[in-house]
Parts: structure tokens; sequence; C-alpha cells
């Protein structure tokens, strides 16, 4: 019974944050984590990975992925609806539809995006937001994760990070 108390001491006094689920405040308030996707869906937010987690997106007590393989119909379907919609979205943007933004993580609750997944829909986020493309990429910038020590995995993007940074720049009245 030793062994649980040791580690968790010390994981709280070495490591507060994280220990206590790595959250976000915001006035006071807890607004998630950056360990957890959130859903979003109006324009003037960069959009999250899609969640495979039930009842409701986003749901962390219910971490799961969807099972369906590339050879399911379903997935098939449901990747072309998510297309749809990002289209319907941005009619004007004619890029490739990155693969992160129509299919969901292995757990349902990634919080990140890839670098394309974020450039893909900067146009749509500077035009709701009434902000030039280079205000709303140099916070795509300040919010990018590198890989870990340069070479393991890829860029990515929090997507609660960003849109908490988007917000807090659109506060102060900066509109470039």
């Amino acid at each position: 019974m030793a062994y649980p108390f040791v580690v968790t001491g010390l994981a709280q006094t070495l490591f507060p944050a994280q220990a206590h689920g790595s959250l976000i405040f915001r006035d006071g308030k807890v607004v998630g984590s950056i360990l957890i996707g959130q859903s979003f869906s109006d324009p003037v937010h960069f959009w999250s990975r899609p969640s495979a987690t039930g009842p409701m997106s986003n749901n962390a007590a219910a971490s799961s992925g969807s099972n369906q393989g590339p050879m399911n119909p379903a997935l098939t379907d449901l990747v072309k609806a998510r297309v749809a919609d990002l289209r319907a979205a941005d009619p004007s943007n004619i890029a490739v539809v990155p693969v992160d933004l129509v299919t969901a993580s292995a757990s349902g609750l990634d919080p990140h995006i890839s670098l394309a997944a974020a450039q893909y829909q900067l146009g749509r986020v500077a035009t709701a937001r009434k902000l030039s493309p280079q205000a709303v990429q140099a916070l795509i910038d300040q919010n990018t994760q590198r890989p870990l020590l340069g070479i393991l995995g890829a860029p990515v993007v929090n997507v609660l990070q960003l849109n908490l940074a988007l917000d807090a720049h659109s506060s102060h009245g900066n509109s470039n």
C-alpha cells in the first residue's frame, strides 16, 4: 500500500499540473485539459478531430475508437459526409482535406490536429473573425508543438490552446 502513496506523492510534488489532469484555467474556471479534445463547431474557432466516444463527443469517461476499419462502408460514408460538411463550411477552400479532420483518433479524445489541418482551417477562421491570415498564422505558429528532439513525431496543434489564444487575441481588439 505504501507504493501507490509514494508514487502519487512524488507525482503531485514534482509534476503538480500533470498529476491533476493538465487543466487549463481562464478567469478562475476550468475550461478544459490539454490532454482531452473538445468539440468546436462555430466558424470562429478551429475544429478538432471527430470523436468516436459516446454517447457524446469527447466523453473522457468513454474513451474508445469506432472500431470501423478502412474497408467498412459505414466509415467510408461517414468520411464522405465529414468532407462535405467541411466543404460546405468553407466553399472557397479547394485544398485537400487533411485526414485527421475526417477521422477519429484511436482513443476518440485526441486534443491535437496536424499542422495541415490547422492550415486548412486558417482561411475560414480568419474570415469569420475578421483577422488577417497572417495574424491567424502567427497564432498557429505560437501554438504548434514541434517533434520531440526535432525528429520524434510530427508537428501538432492543441486545438483548445489555439482557440483560447484566438479568443484572447480577439478580446484585446486586435484585428491584424
